[in-house]
């Protein structure tokens, strides 16, 4: 364009001027021109304006033409082809072969062969590289027929990698991006063949590209990219979240490089744009700023050759190669920017170094004309001249009714709207396109007349030429089509949509009239549709839908106005209105996405239409996803992030019909997107299907939840072998089923759960770790259902089969995959130091679900529940545990078998927690019921079971065992108590052989624990008796007979004591029941090993039974204590706490202890000292028996105490007393009368003084006399007789 030096100014006073020519002169004014000579003034005035706007939008395209020109697919291929066919035998050319052939990997050509073969080798080699840069397909299907190229497509891919034989790099880019099957293998083989392990991203994509061209359409790099950021993720697993991330980013480097080494960008990225525009591709997550700037820095500085043997310029190569694959358009979805009021293709120095020219030469008289080639010059014409043209066109289109002058009007908005696009110009833009909205009267269409069909007709002219760059002008556009198809509707009689989108359809039908006819409503005159009424009445512009007042009467003039206008509508048919819609498969990759959030908008305020909601634009984005579902999936995703959410709301609408159409729809959108393979690490399919996870989640509509899960169901079982992260979202899905409040809706989701489970189940391990998690998650969910006990039961045996089916696959630990589990504990390691599973080992990740689930569902509160579930996890550790390593059972245990007992713990925690506080607020927790002792009972099997049958491999759990075990003693469950005392004994009989001396140890330091750590605790509980006043035990307790209550009652005591009271019988009770048993496990274990045990060891029994037997006789030795319990027992009539039988079973098996030790192991219980410590056992016996007589020895009677001359009897309590310790009394005499010569000898001075006394005591039974007799006649007597 040539511009003389012309002010802006000069500029604005034209266009001004053909304004107020084509306005007419201004009302009141007089002129000289006649009727016909204004309006023919006035027509030509808009004429040179739509000239001079026609003209603009001219040059602008012929520069931008100019400019994108240069397609360096077919220049290149030409070359390649040309230079390839000139190649002859005779060539120099043609040498370059030789050294390039390979004889050996050919049985054709062997060192034999003679030079007329090794020729027609070459020509024939080089006829197949000819055609393959010409026609890559049929290249490589010459050079596999004629067997210089293998048939695989690995073979394929090494020789296209190698390119040894001059294949043109354009033409392999092309051929790896093709979608045929065979290509399509052949570029996953190509890419695959590359090794990524250890290198960064950019050092990666540039090794990656530098043995081909990216081909020049943007589905082919899609391909191609996509597989590139699988390959790169499967060698660095740990690099990014996900394959997504490296895609994006692929694009994100190529489009930097293209930026950076690309001479006609001026405004280069800068490192800050750069991290700014990949802000959230890591899942959502930011990558380090340091990684991108690292990256940043790698491809500024070194550029990424696409080709190495291009000859065209650098600059004009890169810029078309931009433009070819529409990059500009991709980074804008990728970065989220929008190009907001910028000239294209505009620098703004260049900007002011212009305007500054003209400035400098405008004082100047003489004509200088300057050669403008960029169009950003334009935009300051634009600027001056759109205002005076907006009003000039608008002006003329509503007050002429001629159609010349509207036409001209017409084509000069299309100019503006063309021009103003193309420059970014979305304030001018969106000005023009609106005037032409309005003056379609598609919301008035009783008034409507021709050339607003004129007007129809040029809106959608806009739509098809300039759809590219009308970003939020889309809207009004959708809004004009929306409407005309609306008037069309009703002009044909149709029902409307209202009428099946009404909660009440039935009512509706019967008041709406089922066809209304044009020709009929012609003849009547008349319209008795309310939809149509409204339609008539019209609307404003802006108003959500026509005809919002329905209030007003309808004349009958408007009515024919209407008819007649709809037959003007006739003019525009379905084919017209609908291809806009399939045009929008043409649109650039900003442009599509601009176009489907205006069609969103429009469709929810069709769907939300007070008096008349409709689905036209509903059914259109279906169409629109179909048509462009082939997209790359960069831009494919950025659209579905708008549809998604527009799904979402629509699904939750609260008129069931609509929110049925749209979930339907997606439905349908969902079966063709699951056509399309997805590549492994990707997320698109999850993202696609997650709209139906948050409906189900959401909606409370139980139809809609139906409607999903049968939907979701037809989707898996018709397209499993596609399904790959959509498990996610499918998991999620049946997940949201398995806790629904409808029973049907359940029994659907897990009908199609086990069918997923059964026949598909390597389908679901064959992606992400994840997907197998939410398997399992959704299992669990089930097993949850209130509905059915049968769904639940068999959730868990699915369970149970997921783990046979993972075993069958391989996926577990062991010695093949000692690497894989490298970061996990060795075996050597303590049990104690809380190891966790490493999630990050996949095979681990398989188990880790499954077992952590069923271990949380162990604590289920439903008793069947619970058992099966302890029982199917112990079934998978026995049956698949062979497999494991020892660091994963060291895991399993940590994180699986403790956690099953936690309860177990909780309890005895509380319990000991309430032990010191007030008995009075103390109460059970409500988990008792959740772990009764049948479930104990199998737990403490199962445990043993499998500890027993892996024995070798997790010995170093045995401490966690015991406590498991010893904890089960603990508690105040009687049942589970006896539980952990037989599993105890059954663990020490089933490995006491196999075990060492430090295990034994561990063994008895938690029985020592065990029996110690939980008196502290009693003993304060014990002590809040001393404030409990008791009548009737002021007196001396010698006058006391506690077989009579002496009128003591109720009455005598406070509610509070009695409630304290009762409590510490009931608790008394189970301390004591608590202590015998841990008493009978240390018996059983010497019973059936005493032998083996090392002094240390037997050292650790000793203080068992010592401590046991000391703490007895305290508890015994409270007097005070023992008399108020027996009174208050007497009182409510309970049974009073084994105080006595517990003292005597604590020494009987002491005594039994140190007389075993004595007898089996002679020498160990020398150095020990053994026979000393027996003998003061039974001078304790005895001295118990002799206080019950209420005789003391004499070492015992102090001093001022009268010697008494003779024995008053024993009351009935005493005598009873008595009775019951005459048999601990009687074993201590016969293990003394057992005792050899020597020893008895030795002792004989400790033990003389109890004896005289036990003769002078009372006693309840004979059988103490006897023994006494015969102690005295075999021991004493031959004693006293060597004297």
């Amino acid at each position: 364009m040539w511009m003389p030096q012309t002010s802006l100014k000069d500029i604005c006073r034209i266009v001004n001027g053909l304004l107020k020519t084509a306005l007419g002169p201004p009302t009141g004014s007089t002129t000289t021109l006649s009727p016909v000579q204004d309006i023919t003034f006035r027509h030509e005035s808009v004429k040179c304006l739509v000239s001079i706007i026609n003209s603009m939008g001219s040059w602008m395209d012929r520069q931008l033409s100019l400019g994108g020109s240069y397609l360096p697919k077919t220049n290149e291929s030409d070359t390649s082809a040309e230079k390839t066919e000139s190649l002859t035998p005779n060539g120099e050319e043609g040498a370059a072969f030789d050294n390039e052939v390979h004889p050996e990997g050919n049985p054709e050509v062997s060192d034999a062969a003679t030079l007329e073969q090794r020729r027609a080798y070459k020509l024939e080699l080089q006829k197949g590289v000819a055609l393959f840069n010409r026609k890559p397909n049929k290249g490589i299907e010459f050079l596999i027929s004629t067997k210089k190229v293998g048939s695989s497509p690995e073979d394929v891919a090494s020789f296209l990698r190698n390119n040894t034989a001059g294949l043109n790099e354009t033409m392999i880019g092309d051929y790896l991006g093709e979608r045929e099957e065979f290509p399509l293998k052949v570029m996953h083989a190509y890419v695959d063949s590359f090794n990524f392990k250890g290198m960064d991203f950019g050092e990666a994509i540039r090794f990656f590209l530098r043995g081909f061209r990216l081909p020049g359409e943007a589905q082919k790099i899609d391909r191609i990219m996509e597989k590139f950021a699988e390959r790169y993720c499967k060698c660095s697993p740990n690099s990014f979240t996900s394959a997504d991330t490296a895609y994006v980013l692929a694009y994100s480097v190529i489009l930097l490089n293209t930026d950076a080494h690309n001479n006609t960008v001026k405004d280069k990225m800068t490192k800050a744009d750069f991290i700014r525009n990949n802000r959230g591709i890591d899942d959502g997550k930011d990558l380090p700023e340091e990684y991108l700037g690292v990256l940043y820095d790698q491809i500024v500085k070194n550029e990424i050759k696409m080709s190495a043997d291009s000859s065209v310029p650098q600059s004009k190569e890169e810029n078309s190669f931009n433009k070819l694959l529409g990059l500009d358009g991709i980074l804008n979805l990728v970065t989220g920017k929008q190009t907001e009021e910028k000239a294209l293709g505009a620098n703004g120095l260049l900007i002011k170094h212009i305007q500054e020219q003209f400035k400098a030469k405008s004082g100047k008289s003489e004509s200088v004309y300057h050669a403008v080639t960029d169009v950003a010059i334009l935009r300051f014409m634009v600027e001056v001249c759109w205002g005076p043209m907006l009003a000039a066109f608008s002006v003329t289109l509503d007050q002429s009714d001629d159609r010349l002058a509207t036409s001209q009007c017409l084509q000069g908005f299309r100019h503006a709207v063309h021009v103003t696009a193309l420059m970014g110009m979305q304030t001018q833009r969106d000005a023009f396109v609106t005037s032409v909205a309005k003056f379609t009267y598609l919301h008035n269409a009783a008034d409507m007349r021709q050339k607003n069909v004129d007007a129809v007709k040029a809106i959608i002219s806009i739509a098809i030429e300039d759809g590219n760059y009308l970003q939020e002008a889309w809207e009004h556009i959708l809004t004009c089509l929306s409407r005309i198809e609306h008037l069309q509707l009703l002009g044909e009689g149709a029902p409307t949509d209202a009428s099946f989108l009404t909660r009440s359809n039935v009512e509706s039908e019967e008041k709406t009239p089922k066809s209304t006819g044009l020709s009929s409503l012609k003849k009547k005159g008349t319209i008795q549709n309310p939809a149509v009424m409204a339609v008539v009445r019209g609307g404003s512009y802006d108003s959500t839908s026509v005809g919002v007042n329905t209030s007003g009467l309808v004349t009958p003039e408007q009515i024919n106005n209407f008819i007649s206008n709809l037959n003007l509508l006739d003019q525009i048919g379905n084919f017209e209105l609908n291809h806009v819609f399939a045009h929008s498969q043409r649109l650039n990759s900003e442009a599509i996405v601009a176009f489907v959030k205006a069609l969103s908008k429009v469709s929810m305020a069709e769907l939300q239409s007070p008096t008349d909601p409709r689905v036209f634009s509903l059914t259109k984005i279906v169409e629109i996803a179909h048509y462009n579902m082939n997209r790359i999936r960069l831009v494919w995703s950025r659209i579905w992030n708008v549809l998604s959410d527009f799904f979402v709301s629509v699904g939750l609408s609260e008129n069931l019909s609509v929110a049925i159409f749209v979930m339907d729809s997606l439905r349908q959108l969902a079966m063709k997107f699951l056509e399309r393979e997805e590549l492994a690490n990707y997320n698109f399919q999850n993202e696609f299907l997650r709209p139906f996870v948050i409906v189900m989640q959401k909606s409370n509509s139980t139809e809609i939840r139906e409607l999903i899960v049968r939907c979701i169901s037809q989707m898996v079982l018709s397209r499993v072998n596609h399904v790959k992260s959509g498990w996610k979202s499918v998991f999620l899905v049946f997940t949201a089923a398995a806790a629904d409040e409808r029973k049907n809706i359940v029994l659907l989701a897990f009908e199609t759960v086990e069918k997923i489970v059964r026949e598909y189940f390597p389908y679901i391990t064959e992606t992400e770790t994840l997907t197998f998690t939410d398997c399992v998650r959704c299992l669990l969910t089930f097993t949850n259902s209130r509905f059915n006990s049968d769904v639940s039961l068999n959730a868990i045996a699915f369970l149970r089969f997921c783990a046979v089916k993972l075993a069958e696959g391989g996926l577990v630990y062991n010695k093949r995959s000692e690497l894989d589990v490298s970061s996990l504990p060795t075996a050597n390691e303590d049990a104690s130091n809380g190891v966790t599973f490493n999630e990050k080992d996949e095979h681990a990740s398989f188990w880790v679900p499954l077992l952590t689930g069923l271990s949380k569902l162990t604590s289920d509160p439903r008793s069947a529940i619970r058992k099966g579930s302890l029982e199917v996890l112990f079934n998978i550790l026995k049956d698949h545990g062979h497999l494991f390593s020892h660091s994963f059972w060291t895991a399993i245990f940590n994180s699986v078998v403790y956690a099953i007992f936690s309860c177990v713990s909780d309890k005895r925690d509380t319990y000991t927690k309430n032990d010191q506080s007030s008995p009075v607020s103390a109460s059970p927790r409500p988990e008792g019921s959740t772990w009764d002792s049948e479930t104990s009972a199998v737990a403490a099997d199962c445990l043993i079971d499998l500890f027993v049958s892996f024995f070798d491999t997790v010995r170093l759990q045995l401490p966690g065992v015991v406590s498991i075990l010893t904890g089960l003693i603990r508690s105040p469950v009687q049942g589970t108590a006896s539980t952990g005392v037989a599993g105890l004994v059954r663990l020490a009989g089933e490995v006491g052989d196999k075990l060492s001396e430090d295990e034994w140890r561990e063994i008895f330091l938690a029985l020592k624990e065990a029996a110690t750590s939980s008196v502290p605790g009693f003993m304060k509980v014990l002590r809040t008796m001393d404030d409990i006043n008791v009548p009737g035990l002021s007196r001396s307790y010698s006058d006391i007979d506690l077989s009579s209550d002496h009128g003591f009652t109720n009455d005598d005591l406070e509610d509070d004591n009695l409630q304290t009271a009762s409590y510490l019988v009931s608790r008394m009770k189970s301390h004591i029941a608590m202590q015998l048993l841990l008493l009978q496990v240390a018996t059983d274990l010497c019973k059936l090993h005493l032998g083996s045990f090392s002094v240390g060891n037997i050292s650790i029994l000793l203080e068992i039974f010592s401590l046991i037997a000391s703490h007895a006789h305290q508890l015994n030795s409270e007097t005070i204590l023992h008399k108020k319990l027996q009174k208050v027992c007497s009182v409510l009539e309970l049974t009073a706490p084994p105080l006595v039988h517990f003292e005597n079973d604590s020494y009987k098996n002491y005594l039994s202890f140190l007389q075993n030790a004595l007898v089996e192991n002679p020498s160990l219980s020398g150095e020990m000292n053994i026979e000393t410590q027996l003998v003061g056992v039974c001078e304790s016996i005895f001295q118990i028996y002799l206080n019950c007589t209420e005789l003391h020895s004499a070492e015992q009677r102090p001093a001022d105490e009268p010697v008494l001359h003779w024995i008053l009897p024993l009351g009935t309590a005493k005598k009873e007393e008595l009775a019951t310790r005459s048999d601990l009394a009687v074993s201590a005499l016969q293990v003394l009368n057992s005792l050899e010569k020597v020893s008895f000898r030795r002792h004989i001075s400790r033990l003389f003084p109890l004896l005289v006394d036990l003769v002078r005591s009372e006693h309840a039974s004979g059988e103490v006399q006897l023994v006494l007799s015969n102690i005295f006649q075999s021991c004493i007597g031959p004693i006293v007789m060597q004297q």
